[in-house]
């Protein structure tokens, strides 16, 4: 029986934050060698970030990645670890991760398999290196070999698949496994999505099974660069079982989860596999041979249980919560701002947004406590009793405003006045129909006529907005606060906004998720709540409402879903257009297997005002403030649903039905 301590860990770690990125590496070492861990797994480009972009190119960038790693590499005494940086060799560069053992760099893994779809761009950056090659690449005047290698230190072999080459049918552990590897490690910067988590979870287990091996999986946290957010999953699994697993969705900076595994008995379970051919005859350049001597370990009681919240039956619901607070954290803090301003319009959307940023507060005070938050944000402590502070914590960093015109009700500003005052934000009520007013009238100057409501609907609806949007700015500069949109996806797919009005803001949190989940999500926040927080029973007010913009007179009894359609229908019919690129005929087809309570005439009608809005508006959603993803059906052009902004518009397909 031979017993080993393995570690992953999970690092929130910003693009070129060369100090950041350092400190939150050496603490996860730091962390790691208190409980044992002989070999630690970081995670994929941990030393300059996953999300540098074009700053790849830089060659003072790729410099100051390698002074980096001199400076990790004394602190790996008595550990192998694993950290990621890109590395120029030959004139291509590649995405690598180095092997630290006993303060030495033993070599450099090359990533085989790039991510180019979606929200990922590898391809742009780096080269693919070939599997079964290596070489030798010169680092700060010392040799070491790179490739597609294994390692044997100590007797015991290591090999890698990052990120992607864990995703593709010919996965490099595969070949590692005839090779006798013991350990699997996966460096990963694998970005959030509704029930990716699992899917990971199968990966890995699956590979531990099927490959007769020790699989360690680490991934990013947090909002790295802006737009992609990581949940921090760390897994270990052996034996095709998960022995160990960290948090998800964390706002610690680093998080850590260890195991003590029988290296012995992994072995004796691949040699009992009838299926298993080892490689007899092979290039003996792939495995690279050191001396190490690894720590004793005892078997311990390992802590398997995942957080309570992933046990929920609505874990969608509390997976956006958790989302969307770290990234608005995160972004809150590397953006170095001390609060958000919401234009709270008393509907459903900017409610949603509202809740999310006081969500993001209780969150990030569980996991990091009041004093902390304030540190990072470089505002003043906050002297108030524990149950206090957290109002108090919140009435600092949100502030709502609601900015009525002569189309504004009752029903509205109360809605917003109750929700604000139920998340401690910090509220403030304008009158901006004079404001509005007096736009009019100079136009109407101009034109020599007064506008009416029949001749120019569009054009009144969007002043309001817009003259909305000042203020908000105003206040935001104020306080040094960002601008939060509050467009979702439902508006994005048909330019259901007004540009420069509720796009106004910095980020758009909820612009990657549809109209029909955020109702649904309200109506859970407002009766359950996420796990150790509960519910913000106080949205009934919002929820009873018929979503609204109330930019016609009240007379006109304007509804979102009369301008548009049913919302659950706009998503429906997004979906099959967008996601899976269907025709309009097509789409016909299958919403009318799915919608069979509207009249045929009624939903072509619907079908087609979708793809008409759908392609002229291609030019709003170049402009919306970024994005947070979490689900792949984001239309984001900037980083998953790229369109034409001038098209045919489908003119022909519509022809068709």
């Amino acid at each position: 029986m031979r017993l080993l301590r393995v570690g992953a860990a999970a690092l929130n770690q910003t693009p070129l934050d060369w100090n950041g990125n350092a400190a939150h590496i050496t603490e996860a070492i730091r962390q790691a060698r208190a409980r044992g861990v002989s070999v630690l797994c970081l995670p994929e480009l941990a030393i300059t970030g996953y999300g540098c972009e074009d700053a790849f190119f830089s060659s003072a960038v790729l410099q100051t990645a390698q002074q980096m790693l001199d400076e990790i590499v004394p602190q790996t005494q008595g550990m192998v670890v694993s950290v990621g940086l890109a590395l120029m060799h030959a004139g291509g560069l590649y995405n690598v991760c180095a092997l630290l053992a006993d303060a030495k760099i033993i070599g450099f893994v090359a990533k085989q398999r790039l991510a180019g779809d979606g929200l990922h761009y590898e391809p742009r950056w780096f080269k693919a290196w070939p599997a079964g090659v290596t070489t030798m690449v010169t680092v700060n005047g010392t040799d070491y070999p790179l490739g597609d290698l294994l390692f044997e230190l100590g007797g015991i072999r290591l090999g890698f698949e990052i990120c992607e080459d864990a995703w593709v049918a010919e996965r490099p552990a595969a070949e590692h496994a005839k090779l006798a590897a013991d350990l699997i490690l996966n460096p990963s910067a694998s970005h959030f999505a509704f029930g990716k988590a699992e899917i990971r979870r199968r990966l890995v287990t699956e590979a531990s099974r099927a490959f007769g091996v020790t699989y360690l999986y680490s991934n990013l946290a947090g909002n790295e660069a802006g737009r992609i957010i990581y949940d921090g999953q760390t897994l270990i699994s052996t034996g095709g079982e998960v022995v160990a697993c960290g948090p998800r969705l964390s706002f610690l900076p680093v998080t850590m989860c260890d195991a003590v595994i029988d290296i012995d008995a992994t072995r004796m379970r691949r040699a009992q596999s009838s299926s298993y051919q080892p490689e007899l005859v092979y290039d003996q350049s792939r495995v690279v041979k050191a001396d190490f001597s690894y720590a004793d370990a005892e078997w311990t009681r390992e802590d398997v249980e995942e957080s309570r919240w992933e046990a929920s039956e609505c874990l969608e619901e509390e997976e956006f919560t958790r989302a969307i607070g770290l990234g608005l954290y995160d972004y809150l803090r590397k953006s170095r701002s001390q609060g958000f301003v919401v234009s709270l319009s008393g509907g459903a959307d900017s409610a949603a947004v509202t809740c999310l940023v006081s969500l993001m507060a209780k969150l990030a005070v569980s996991d990091l406590g009041v004093d902390a938050i304030c540190h990072a944000l470089g505002v003043s402590p906050i002297e108030a009793p524990p149950e206090r502070a957290i109002a108090e914590l919140t009435r600092r960093l949100l502030t709502t405003v609601y900015q009525a015109t002569a189309n504004s009700s009752a029903a509205t500003r109360g809605s917003a006045r109750t929700i604000a005052a139920a998340v401690s934000a910090t509220h403030y009520e304008l009158d901006v129909d004079d404001i509005n007013s007096l736009y009019v009238s100079k136009v109407e100057a101009v034109l020599g006529r007064e506008l009416n409501w029949e001749a120019d609907d569009v054009a009144l609806q969007n002043i309001q907005a817009r003259v909305r949007g000042p203020a908000a700015w105003m206040l935001a500069n104020l306080k040094n606060a960002l601008l939060l949109a509050t467009s979702n996806r439902s508006e994005a797919a048909v330019g259901y906004a007004t540009m420069d009005g509720d796009t106004c803001g910095g980020i758009s949190p909820i612009a990657g998720i549809d109209k029909a989940f955020l109702r649904r999500w309200l109506r859970w926040l407002e009766q359950t709540g996420p796990a150790d927080l509960g519910p913000i029973p106080e949205l009934e007010v919002v929820n009873r409402l018929q979503p609204t913009a109330e930019l016609r007179p009240q007379a006109a009894g304007q509804t979102d879903e009369e301008d548009l359609m049913p919302y659950d229908l706009l998503d429906a019919i997004e979906h099959h257009a967008i996601g899976e690129k269907r025709s309009p005929r097509e789409v016909l087809s299958a919403v009318r297997a799915e919608f069979d309570q509207y009249p045929g005439p009624q939903l072509e009608k619907w079908v087609r005002r979708f793809f008409e809005l759908w392609s002229r508006n291609q030019w709003k959603r170049e402009r919306y403030a970024p994005s947070f993803h979490v689900d792949d059906k984001n239309l984001d052009p900037k980083t998953w649903c790229r369109f034409p902004i001038l098209s045919g518009g489908f003119q022909r397909e519509l022809s068709e039905l």
